[in-house]
């Protein structure tokens, strides 16, 4: 069945903030510029928006959308995400066993548990953060720029990682970047926000070969210039 979100609409002070819809089947990009309105779409799906807005949400799925559940988020930056001083075990809330199965699927020696973050290394932690939002077992996978504190080396191989596990766990992706090149790697379909509007969607190669609106076209050249598209 996929995920239908039919409507999306934060308000604040009788202002639409965002106003969306959008579908997919199996792995979607949400791109923008800052202030777009991707991660309040985030925050929103999983119950975490400021008490000072109002939400109107409508979703049909095979599943409840329901944090720490059905739904985990993968965030962006690993550092601000985990306790400086808990070891890397306390806070996985799950059995010794299952942690050490969830670094096992995330390609870590599970002699890392025993350790505090700050001895680890960013692709390190943010492998960390992937294990813990698949030991919900999670039937969407949300991804708020899980590479931006990463170098390019490390954000490739977080990407074909998160790519892998999808194959082997069937979760659904919802990925909220300003990268396109990114989007490409992991995604089929894509959608443009701007100000809170979805402006153009479709196929990721369709959008990157036709781009109808001349925000996305300007989009796509800052993404891709002076290195051309990857397909």
């Amino acid at each position: 069945m996929g995920f239908c979100c039919e409507k999306l609409r934060i308000i604040y002070e009788d202002k639409d903030l965002v106003n969306i819809s959008f579908s997919f089947e199996n792995s979607f990009a949400l791109v923008g510029e800052s202030g777009s309105g991707k991660s309040l779409t985030l925050k929103a799906l999983l119950g975490l928006l400021p008490q000072t807005m109002s939400l109107e949400l409508e979703v049909k799925s095979d599943f409840e959308l329901k944090r720490g559940k059905n739904v985990s988020i993968v965030v962006q930056n690993p550092f601000t995400a985990l306790s400086p001083l808990t070891k890397i075990k306390d806070q996985f809330f799950i059995s010794s066993s299952k942690a050490h199965k969830f670094m096992e699927y995330v390609e870590l020696e599970s002699s890392l548990l025993e350790r505090f973050p700050s001895e680890l290394s960013g692709g390190q932690l943010q492998r960390v953060i992937i294990a813990m939002a698949l030991a919900s077992e999670p039937k969407l996978l949300l991804l708020d720029e899980p590479t931006t504190a990463l170098d390019s080396t490390n954000k490739d191989k977080i990407l074909d990682l998160i790519k892998k596990l999808q194959k082997d766990f069937g979760f659904l992706i919802l990925f909220v970047t300003h990268d396109i090149d990114s989007s490409v790697k992991l995604c089929e379909e894509i959608a443009v926000i701007k100000s809170g509007r979805i402006v153009e969607e479709g196929r990721i190669k369709d959008i990157l070969d036709s781009p109808r609106k001349e925000y996305t076209k300007k989009l796509i050249e800052a993404n891709f210039k002076n290195r051309g598209f990857r397909s």
